[in-house]
């Protein structure tokens, strides 16, 4: 197979951004995928996102419900699954 086999019908991928805000200095901003992070737990209680501010450069953690995480992953943002050792 040839690499241009391999890749036909392919569609390029549009970089995401995402609107989020600052709880602390109450900024409204943009954020590329790569300034986000989705963390995936058990729970919902362990089922966050995080970016730092890029306003006031406070550390941000919000819930991420279905819906949210939905988003993220196919927006293209890194994504760490938490396993439990039970």
């Amino acid at each position: 197979m040839t690499v241009a086999a391999a890749f036909a019908g392919m569609r390029s991928v549009i970089p995401a951004t995402f609107k989020a805000g600052c709880p602390d200095c109450r900024g409204r901003f943009e954020l590329a995928a790569s300034a986000l992070r989705l963390v995936i737990g058990a729970s919902s209680r362990t089922t966050f996102y995080s970016f730092t501010c890029p306003e006031c450069g406070s550390a941000v953690r919000k819930p991420a419900g279905e819906r949210i995480v939905e988003l993220l992953t196919g927006g293209g943002v890194r994504t760490l699954r938490l396993h439990s050792t039970l």
